[in-house]
């Protein structure tokens, strides 16, 4: 079952989610967090695919403190400008606020929480494994870590890039590995956005063994 709703953050901020709701009891909750291009089908779709292996998963609207509300983009060089605009206009402290008002509407229930994120969406779920009370954390390809990389987790962290993603080399990768060496910290022969299927540089080989490793975390820290 999947749903809209609608969360309170801790400032009084309102905004949109999706959740998705398993057939049976919930090992666990999911917030699943954006790229740059809002709660699109992507991302209601990772979180529908969670809900079918057991997990509530709710992806908040995180563009709703923006100028504009329901933000949903697809993945065109248009799109992709609109998106990094509507990103600069947020503060992180803003966004964790939204973070957490899943987060707790998860935990309301009794779930140990996780957080998975792609791109934007990566590196908001490194802050929160160093900023909220979470049982793990999923970054996919999250670019901006590098000036909050001396934060320390206080959860477990799987990270996954691509070795041909431009936007995160190497060099900034290995910097990850040593500030964090408890990470489990997966390289693939792919692109950035390498997990969606609606993007040119998805690779199946690589989102499968990306999830595959996903849902192993998952299970090890919410059941």
């Amino acid at each position: 079952m999947a749903e809209t709703l609608e969360l309170t953050a801790s400032d009084g901020h309102r905004l949109g989610a999706y959740r998705a709701v398993p057939e049976g009891p919930p090992e666990g909750g999911i917030v699943v967090l954006q790229e740059i291009f809002g709660v699109n089908a992507h991302i209601r779709d990772v979180c529908d695919r969670l809900a079918a292996v057991g997990y509530t998963a709710v992806a908040p609207a995180l563009y709703d403190r923006s100028s504009q509300r329901g933000v949903e983009l697809a993945y065109t060089k248009d799109d992709v400008t609109t998106g990094r605009e509507l990103r600069s206009e947020f503060a992180w402290d803003d966004t964790l606020r939204d973070v957490d008002a899943a987060r707790s509407l998860l935990a309301s229930d009794g779930l140990k929480v996780a957080t998975v994120g792609f791109c934007w969406g990566g590196t908001i779920s490194f802050l929160a494994a160093t900023r909220l009370d979470i049982s793990a954390a999923v970054i996919y390809y999250g670019g901006q870590i590098l000036p909050y990389v001396d934060e320390k987790e206080r959860c477990p962290l799987l990270m996954h890039f691509g070795a041909r993603d431009a936007s995160i080399p190497e060099a900034d990768v290995n910097v990850l590995r040593s500030a964090h060496p408890n990470a489990a910290i997966h390289v693939y022969d792919a692109d950035h956005g390498f997990n969606c299927d609606r993007r040119a540089q998805h690779s199946a080989p690589a989102a499968k063994l990306a999830w595959d490793r996903t849902l192993t975390l998952l299970r090890e820290r919410l059941s």
